[in-house]
């Protein structure tokens, strides 16, 4: 075992297994390319490794480019990827091999496809040591690939994290923690703070409310809550990506606790597969997402009875109410399908005592 940073790392792939798997690649390009001058390019900087040794083992004539992606606009990055760094020589009407250390998600790929497009090139093939068909979204096809892995976070040859592991000659995996991480769900009147702060105590849990952390960010104004209030000052959402950024500030400030209580976040689907990933690089997952079920009638009558005391405006008027109910549920009705599939949804009865429903709660978490 080894560790990086704040994270601790497993064996997984042996340094022979890789060799197989770039010996293996090597050989078809060989076959495909024979008579051929094809051009590399190795994208740095993951690929550094797998490139090198593949093309060493290329047997005619060939050009090398170590390029990087750029998705920058002045000082600010677009979020698109536009241009290649380091690419010293047309491509049009040349034989382009693009090679990449993994490919799970195909964003580099699918800007690689455009810019290669744009250049004309006679044709390109992509090869890579390590591919994830589980993470891997888009159409293009793969030509070349060392081996399968599954949808691990990995580290070594050419893959790190935060800086570090790269130069390891076999790959490691992330351990996974043993955390319990509840999404909790619950229309407005449902009780859900309250619940939320019993088991925080009861099971050692850290509470994330995105409420309460863009409050933070912005009160104190971080990088991330200021360019939030940017966006909310003009009346705009804030984009997923501040927002995730924001928890995975906050994942890590609790890293090797007993796990986390989410509330208020996911809110669609884009967003739990964000949380998914952002967990999955910290070594662990959703253990659930439990939903407190209530009776509209009965939430209503509820908050018009907090209303009272509370003195919040959208607590006192009914129409306000229902509203807030009806997106509740539009918002979690996808969501709900989404956990469902992974035989993480769990729905509660609301409807009890504030002791009643925390047992069915714990009942739920005790059995994870």
């Amino acid at each position: 075992m080894i560790q990086l940073h704040d994270l601790k790392f497993t064996p997984f792939i042996s340094e022979a297994e890789i060799n197989d798997a770039i010996e293996k690649v090597a050989a078809k390009i060989n076959e495909d390319f024979e008579g051929k001058t094809p051009v590399f390019l190795g994208v740095l900087n993951g690929a550094f490794l797998f490139a090198s040794e593949v093309i060493k083992r290329f047997k005619g004539d060939c050009e090398v480019n170590f390029v990087k992606l750029s998705s920058y606009q002045g000082t600010e990055t677009s979020g698109e990827v536009n241009s290649l760094m380091g690419l010293t020589q047309p491509l049009e009407g040349r034989h382009v091999v693009v090679i990449e250390d993994i490919v799970d998600t195909g964003n580099t790929l699918e800007s690689l496809n455009s810019i290669l497009e744009a250049e004309k090139v006679k044709e390109f093939k992509i090869a890579t040591l390590f591919y994830k068909p589980e993470a891997y979204k888009k159409s293009l096809h793969i030509d070349y690939v060392g081996m399968e892995i599954p949808n691990d976070f990995i580290v070594g040859y050419g893959l790190d994290y935060d800086g570090l592991g790269r130069n390891l000659t076999q790959v490691y995996k992330l351990k996974e923690s043993k955390m319990t991480n509840i999404v909790l769900f619950g229309p407005p009147g449902a009780g859900k703070g309250t619940q939320a702060t019993i088991l925080k105590d009861t099971y050692h849990l850290k509470h994330i409310s995105t409420g309460d952390v863009f409050r933070y960010n912005i009160k104190n104004e971080t990088e991330l809550g200021l360019m939030a209030k940017s966006y909310m000052d003009q009346g705009q959402l804030v984009p997923d990506e501040v927002t995730i950024d924001m928890l995975k500030a906050e994942v890590r400030q609790a890293k090797g606790g007993k796990g986390f209580i989410f509330d208020g976040f996911p809110r669609t689907v884009a967003q739990a597969e964000a949380l998914e990933e952002l967990l999955h690089n910290e070594g662990t997952s959703v253990s659930a997402m439990i939903a407190l079920e209530v009776e509209d009638d009965l939430l209503v009558e509820r908050l018009l009875e907090r209303g009272k005391t509370s003195g919040r405006p959208d607590d006192a008027n009914e129409e306000v109410i229902r509203k807030r109910i009806k997106v509740y549920y539009e918002e979690t009705a996808i969501l709900k399908q989404f956990y469902l599939k992974q035989n993480k949804y769990f729905g509660v009865n609301g409807v009890g005592s504030i002791s009643e429903i925390t047992q069915r709660l714990k009942d739920v978490i005790d059995n994870l």
